[in-house]
């Protein structure tokens, strides 16, 4: 109490102060004191008393000892007596104090449920702030041994409490994990393992602090400490090391994925090899902690494999089990000598799911042997572990777990099996799998019974030809007695009254098993006419709780009869096998019976994950893949059972569908008539509207034309009217038959221009043949003035047709003018008459106003054509004039070899000229051509108009108008006025 004076000053002499009175007045010098060190010597003797007086100090100095973590960040020494007292205010203190004498257990237990009470209390207050939380993560920062530990203790204490809410706010907060991660690299090793314990609290349940301390290259510092502790043979460490991988991997498959491609998995496999380790007692025996370090490694190694995992990302990490020698060094752990019996076991466990599922892997183990003399397959020595009785329940299980993986999708496995019980492949000098699973099958103890049942039905799964292969199989009873086979050898133990629940229950799984998707096994079971009243009369029984699991499991096995049946029996058909249960038994109970055991606690248990997990032997009744199995029948029995009575409701319910499906059919035939009608009813309406405008229309033209036909009556008459259109059919006749005239003189000027483009052929050929004689004979002058009058000659005959040609093409256009002077006249009379409304008048006009156009270009093309008679004419003048300077030429030259030249030379320009002639004719060919197509196009235009008049007639006539009886009157006068005529002429 002195010091505590001196830290305090003296007070009244005689008085002792009380606890409180001390905490409040040390809390009172802490924030009022300006010196370091009054408060740093406050904060010591708080930390003191923060133990005994603990709810004083945690109510009084919590939120002071937190601003001395904000204020005085500079003195280390201060900081850490802050933490220690929080520490001590937050963290529940187990242990019973030294002044306490012996407390009774319900003593010790209120005193400890109080410290925790009060610890979340002072973890609430001091959680309400979340930065106080990133405070003490800032201070881990702090190398000092004096600030960095106690925070580590403070984090731990507080995520041991409330480990969520801690979790959340070290999301949160900048760089949070990373500060913890540094804590793996400090050299002490008293806040590395310290360290270790706050992650491994930290990564519990949450993923994400998981992946983020993994990619923090946590894998890799955790296996440095465990090699660095010695592995295997380490301390405690490595078991905290090992206990994080376990939180960094367990659900984990992003974590698990980086672990298989950071190549972790081969750093594993030295942790194995015994052969090396040390931790062994001098005896042989291991120690409590290489047994836990083992246990927990061989738990790490399962989580990578582990049947929960995604199905590739299993695949993989077996692969590299198996590349690595890890798998080896495992199978070398189970069938070395000395292991203990929880490490042998979680080493079954952990080979087992290493080759569940892996061929590769598979087939390493078959090929494993027992270091025994002789050598024995290791299968072989697991089950024979499985059936003896002696061995612990744990270690059976087990090696059934590994039996089922090496199984599981290994049709070799399971026909190896199978094969050491046929009688061809039987050795009787060696222990087979076949024989042990037998002997088990049959021996006294029913959890055996139970195993052999269960392994062998794992040899026949999904498997039907071993199912055929496995009724093969003959069994001796005795001596004397015939064989039985296997198959009747089990339905007569089901059928002892002495069997117990648990030898029942494995045989109906293999039976289950054996007869489903087998028809031959079904008709092999059929044979024998007990079996089916057996489990007729089993099913109808009442039974308590476990017997009605039996009862469950042969109506199960009765359905699987009754699916799987080729009606090969007549006595035991499936309708047959029908009747019989609902006589018997009754199908609500049997339907009663079937989902008893699929709501059963057992069966719910063991449908949760393939390793068998039951607290004792008596509660090993179901197995997961026979709950997998029974899934997926129960259904297909329960439709089976119930199809006998569907029958004649399905009949009924057929037959109203059938009624309802005519009525349907009929009124949608009804429906899509009525539909078509209203289409009809509508396109009809349209068109109705259609015909009555056009109507309306028609009506208003005929009353046009009657007030028209009226006003030409009352104007011209209608005598004076069929005079003009008889001079209109007139004139329209006199200008086609003048047409076809004009017609015929174009072909005659054709056939004419014909006969000069061969004219003009020849001369050309005459030329040319004169200029090759000029070329042959030099000397031929003679000749050469032969050849020239030839030529003279030939141009005279040329200028005399030239001449009859234009005197042609005159006439042609004397004609044409008259024609012209016809055509303006029948215009005039047209333009006259023109207010007559008759539309077959007003289309003449129309046709004559054309024909006059036509024939105006018929006399422009005429007039081309003379132009072209005249250049032709002038050529002709021109070739005269040069033939003269040509003769003269002749007679003034002496020299026969210059003669010949020079006429050469004219010659030449002779036959351009004749060429050029030619091109001119062959288009004045050509325009005559086009004359000709465009009176052919005028007589089709003629003809067209004539066509129109009288289908304008015809209408008028339809149309009944009085005006009809006018037309029909004048075409009547008209042929009375043709007939006179002609009987005048």
């Amino acid at each position: 109490m002195s010091w505590f004076r001196n830290v305090l000053g003296s007070g009244e002499p005689g008085v002792q102060p009380t606890g409180a009175d001390t905490i409040a007045r040390l809390c009172d010098r802490v924030q009022s004191s300006t010196l370091l060190d009054d408060r740093r010597d406050a904060v010591r003797a708080l930390k003191s008393l923060s133990k005994k007086f603990r709810v004083e100090v945690g109510t009084q100095a919590l939120d002071i000892l937190i601003n001395v973590l904000q204020t005085d960040r500079s003195d280390c020494e201060i900081m850490g007596y802050a933490l220690d007292t929080i520490f001590n205010i937050i963290a529940a203190h187990l242990e019973p104090e030294e002044e306490v004498e012996e407390e009774s257990p319900a003593e010790q237990e209120a005193r400890m449920k109080q410290e925790v009470q009060l610890s979340e209390q002072f973890i609430d207050i001091f959680l309400k702030r979340s930065e106080n939380v990133s405070l003490v993560l800032g201070l881990l920062e702090e190398y000092e041994f004096k600030v960095r530990w106690p925070a580590i203790k403070t984090m731990t204490a507080l995520s041991t409490m409330r480990a969520s809410q801690v979790q959340q706010l070290i999301l949160v907060s900048p760089q949070g994990v990373s500060k913890l991660m540094d804590l793996l690299s400090d050299t002490r090793e008293v806040v590395r393992n310290d360290g270790l314990l706050l992650l491994t609290q930290l990564t519990k349940g949450n993923a994400n602090i998981q992946k983020i301390v993994a990619f923090e290259n946590a894998f890799d510092r955790l296996l440095e400490i465990i090699a660095e502790e010695g592995a295997s043979d380490g301390g405690i460490v490595v078991e905290d090391c090992l206990l994080l991988l376990l939180n960094l991997l367990k659900k984990n498959s992003s974590n698990q994925t980086f672990f298989k491609e950071g190549s972790f998995i081969q750093r594993l496999a030295p942790f194995f090899d015994l052969k090396t380790s040390g931790g062994s007692s001098p005896d042989g025996s291991w120690s409590a902690q290489k047994v836990n370090n083992v246990n927990l490694m061989l738990q790490v190694v399962r989580t990578l494999v582990s049947p929960s995992n995604p199905q590739q990302a299993t695949s993989v990490c077996q692969k590299v089990i198996h590349q690595c020698g890890l798998l080896k060094q495992l199978c070398g752990i189970l069938m070395a000598s000395g292991v203990p019996a929880d490490i042998l076991t979680e080493t079954i466990n952990t080979v087992s799911e290493v080759i569940r599922g892996s061929k590769l892997n598979q087939e390493f183990f078959a090929a494993v042997n027992a270091p025994s003399n002789p050598p024995r397959p290791a299968i072989v020595v697991l089950l024979m572990s499985m059936v003896n009785e002696k061995q612990p329940y744990v270690l059976r299980c087990a090696v059934l777990y590994c039996f089922e993986c090496f199984l599981y999708k290994n049709e070799i496995g399971q026909e190896q099996i199978i094969a050491t019980l046929l009688p061809a492949t039987a050795d009787v000098q060696t222990v087979t799998a076949g024989q042990l699973l037998c002997g088990g099958l049959f021996s006294q103890d029913s959890l055996a019974n139970w195993f052999a049942a269960v392994a062998l039905a794992h040899a026949l799964k999904d498997n039907t030809t071993q199912k055929e292969q496995l009724l093969r199989v003959q069994l001796a009873t005795g001596l004397g007695n015939p064989p039985v086979s296997l198959l009747q050898q089990c339905t007569n133990i089901l059928a002892q009254p002495t069997a117990k629940v648990q030898t029942r229950v494995g045989l109906l799984i293999l039976l289950c098993n054996w007869l489903s998707n087998c028809q031959l096994a079904v008709s092999h079971f059929l044979t024998n006419p007990s079996n089916i009243p057996f489990l007729t009369a089993q099913v109808a029984e009442h039974a308590d709780e476990h017997e009605s699991l039996v009862q469950g499991l042969c109506a199960f096995l009765l359905g699987i009869s009754i699916i799987d049946n080729d009606n090969a029996n007549s006595s035991f058909t499936k309708e047959s096998l029908r009747q019989l249960i609902a006589k018997r038994v009754g199908e609500e109970s049997f339907i009663e019976k079937l989902e008893g055991v699929s709501k059963h606690e057992l069966y719910t248990q063991a449908a949760q994950k393939p390793q068998l997990r039951f607290s004792s032997p008596d509660a090993m009744l179901f197995d997961y893949e026979f709950t997998s199995l029974y899934k997926h029948l129960e259904s297909q029995i329960v439709k089976a059972i119930q199809e006998s009575d569907d029958i004649e409701s399905k009949k009924t319910v057929e037959d109203h569908d059938n009624i309802v499906t005519q009525y349907k059919d009929i009124i949608r035939e009804q429906d899509n008539q009525l539909s078509e009608t209203k289409k009809k009813y509508e396109d009809m309406k349209v068109e109705f509207s259609k015909q009555e405008s056009q109507l309306s229309e028609q009506s208003s033209q005929i009353q046009q034309l009657k007030d028209q036909y009226a006003l030409l009556k009352a104007q011209h008459g209608v005598n004076n009217t069929g005079q003009d259109l008889q001079n209109s059919t007139d004139l329209h006749d006199s200008g086609s038959e003048e047409i076809s005239r004009l017609q015929a003189e174009v072909d005659d000027l054709r056939q004419q221009l014909a006969d000069k483009d061969s004219a003009v052929e020849k001369l050309k050929n005459d030329l040319t043949v004169a200029e090759a004689k000029a070329v042959l004979n030099t000397d031929g002058t003679e000749e050469g003035n032969g050849e020239v009058s030839a030529v003279q000659t030939r141009l005279e005959e040329q200028q005399q047709e030239i001449q009859e040609l234009k005197r042609t093409l005159a006439e042609q256009r004397d004609e044409v003018t008259k024609e012209k002077q016809r055509a303006d006249d029948l215009s005039s009379q047209l333009e006259e008459k023109n207010n007559i409304p008759i539309p077959d008048n007003s289309a003449l006009i129309a046709e004559k106003a054309a024909m006059s156009t036509k024939i105006s270009d018929l006399e422009s093309k005429l007039s081309h054509s003379e132009s072209e008679i005249s250049q032709l004419q002038s050529e002709n003048q021109r070739l005269q004039s040069e033939k003269q300077d040509l003769e003269s030429r002749l007679s003034s030259q002496g020299d026969g070899a210059a003669d010949v030249s020079q006429l050469n030379e004219e010659l030449q320009k002779l036959k351009l000229e004749n060429e050029r002639l030619s091109s001119e004719g062959q288009t004045a060919k050509e325009d005559v051509a086009q004359i000709r197509q465009e009176q052919e196009d005028l007589l089709v235009l003629l003809t067209d108009t004539d066509e129109k008049k009288d289908k304008y007639k015809e209408k008028l006539k339809e149309l009944g108008q009085p005006t009809s009886d006018d037309e029909d009157g004048e075409e009547a006068e008209e042929e009375e006025e043709e007939e006179e005529d002609g009987d005048e002429d």
